[in-house]
């Protein structure tokens, strides 16, 4: 018997399968009592709300509830709540380190992938505990170490966001290195190189099969860039693969062809036209800016000067976003922490970028839940507080819409129903 018992235990660790332990909270009943409950997607608030989480779901929302026999409570009644947080655009294994990196090159050839993918756990935690439930992790994780980490926290074995990542980053030849004629191999596997049409469908393959969730391409990192044809060939190709592209674009001739082939996402914008994000929101791409702060862009730029400037750059590229309408989600780029923060207090720091750009609390807040959530594809499940959703929940104690810095004092964190952060249920 013990010898049947010890087998199945093991055949259930294998499968990575997730037995509720005894006194698991995600077994029984929780009743969340929420002193102001945002709906992200309208802007709106609600005081006196109660939430009803039942095997990691949301079942009941409302002034009034049926609470379910031996149910537990979470008194957040002097709190404001509202849905878990996405962050677009992470990069949860990669590192730079100001002193010892001079490049992005020199950060992968730093650490080996083992050693990121424990970066990338400990940056997956960190994120969670700010109050991101969802990230969407965009490469620069060489050899699918970001992978490993989203099946580790998949099976429960580490803390972390619902993560949905991209594998290995397709480039025209070089990606976003300068190589050298004898040293030809540093670029990969950081990169993928596909020229060919043949290349780009291996690329698109390879990285599924591997496990990524999203394909990302890098359109316009050397001076020979992918043309709409090409871009529209790697849509096709992932679509059939049940995946979404997302494109790197950094110049006015990049964003055009991703624009007009019809990403599903476009990162950065930074050359991008008021035209061409009229192109881009015609034919249903997203916008993920990253316009990272000021602090951050000083530790990258030796020049104070220039690194205020190429904030105001930024900001100016985001106000013409908002202004045209095109549907914005919230991505960070975060590669590095601040001084005396981690990853997720670091990411944060973004909506201060948010803030400067001129978008209103409401429509920050919506980029970072139910935009974000329709570009990942999980919007039936995660980015709002209705039932049927997975029970994906952070609480403050002040309210964003009055002032979107709240989201810095995250206090309460439940992902799937568990409490990772903040008082138990009791």
């Amino acid at each position: 018997m013990r010898r049947a018992v010890m087998l199945l235990t093991l055949a259930v660790a294998a499968a990575g399968a997730q037995v509720p332990a005894q006194g698991d909270p995600a077994a029984s009943p929780i009743v969340i009592r929420a002193g102001l409950l945002l709906d992200t997607e309208t802007g709106t608030a609600a005081r006196s709300q109660t939430i009803v989480v039942e095997n990691g779901k949301i079942t009941q929302v409302g002034g009034s509830v049926t609470v379910p026999p031996n149910a537990r409570t979470v008194d957040l009644s002097s709190a404001t709540v509202l849905p878990g947080l996405f962050d677009a655009h992470s990069h949860l294994c990669f590192e730079f380190v100001p002193g010892r990196d001079s490049n992005e090159l020199q950060t992968t050839l730093a650490d080996p992938d083992s050693f990121r993918s424990i970066e990338g756990v400990q940056h997956a935690r960190a994120m969670l505990e700010a109050g991101f439930t969802t990230v969407r992790d965009v490469g620069n994780s060489g050899n699918y170490a970001c992978t490993s980490v989203r099946r580790a926290v998949d099976q429960g074995r580490v803390p972390g966001p619902t993560i949905l990542d991209a594998g290995r980053m397709v480039a025209p030849y070089g990606g976003q290195f300068r190589l050298q004629p004898d040293r030809r191999d540093l670029a990969e596997p950081e990169y993928f190189f596909a020229d060919t049409r043949d290349e780009m469908m291996k690329a698109v393959r390879e990285n599924v099969h591997y496990g990524a969730r999203v394909i990302k391409i890098a359109v316009d990192s050397q001076p020979y860039i992918y043309s709409t044809e090409d871009i529209k060939f790697i849509i096709d190709e992932a679509a059939r693969a049940g995946v979404k592209v997302a494109a790197h674009v950094w110049t006015k001739q990049g964003a055009h062809n991703a624009a007009a082939a019809g990403v599903a996402s476009l990162e950065h914008l930074n050359g991008i036209t008021e035209e061409d994000l009229e192109l881009a929101k015609r034919n249903g791409v997203t916008a993920v800016f990253t316009p990272m702060t000021e602090a951050m862009l000083r530790l990258f730029r030796a020049d104070p000067e220039n690194a205020r400037q190429e904030f105001e750059q930024e900001l100016r590229q985001l106000r013409l976003g908002y202004k045209v309408g095109i549907p914005i989600a919230f991505g960070s780029d975060a590669i590095l922490q601040l001084p005396g923060k981690d990853r997720g207090q670091t990411t944060i720091e973004w909506v201060d970028s948010y803030s400067a750009a001129g978008l209103p609390p409401a429509a920050i807040l919506k980029a970072m839940t139910g935009n974000a959530a329709r570009l990942l594809g999980v919007d039936k499940e995660r980015g709002a507080i209705r039932t049927g959703q997975a029970a994906d929940l952070v609480a403050m104690p002040a309210n964003p819409l009055d002032r979107i810095d709240a989201l810095k004092q995250v206090s309460w964190v439940m992902k799937n129903g568990r409490i990772v952060k903040g008082q138990a249920a009791r």
